[in-house]
C-alpha cells in the first residue's frame, strides 16, 4: 500500500513536488515547475512545487492542492479520503480517475 494517499487517493510521496519539498532541492522544485509550465501553460513559481502533501492540515501544499474541487470537497465532509465517503465514487472523482487510474486502485484497495 502506497505511504501517503491522498484526498482523491493519489500517492502523494511519488509526487515530485512532495519529493523535491522534503528533500529540500530548490533546483528539483524549479525543474518540475519548468515541466509544469510545458505540459500545462502555467506560470508558476518555486511555491507552487513546494508541498508537505495535500493532506497536511497546516504546511505547505502545491498549486494543485488549493484549486482541487476533490480535496475541498472531502475536507468538508471531514474524511480522510475519498474511499472514506458515502457518495464514493461520485462523478468528479470518476472522471479524476480517468487521468489517474492508480487513485483508483489505492481507493478501491482502502475500501476493502
Amino acid at each position: 500500500m502506497p505511504d501517503l494517499i491522498a484526498i482523491c487517493g493519489l500517492d502523494c510521496s511519488q509526487c515530485e513536488a512532495y519529493q523535491a519539498t522534503q528533500a529540500d532541492d530548490p533546483a528539483w522544485k524549479q525543474r518540475v515547475v519548468d515541466r509544469w509550465k510545458a505540459e500545462y501553460n502555467v506560470e508558476w513559481g518555486i511555491t507552487a512545487a513546494t508541498c508537505d502533501g495535500c493532506t497536511a492540515l497546516t504546511g505547505r501544499w502545491c498549486a494543485h492542492c488549493y484549486n482541487c474541487d476533490i480535496r475541498r470537497c472531502g475536507l468538508e465532509r471531514g474524511v480522510a479520503n475519498c474511499a472514506a465517503c458515502p457518495d464514493y465514487a461520485c462523478e468528479k472523482l470518476v472522471q479524476f480517475f480517468g487521468f489517474a487510474p492508480d487513485a483508483r486502485q489505492n481507493l478501491e484497495f482502502l475500501r476493502s
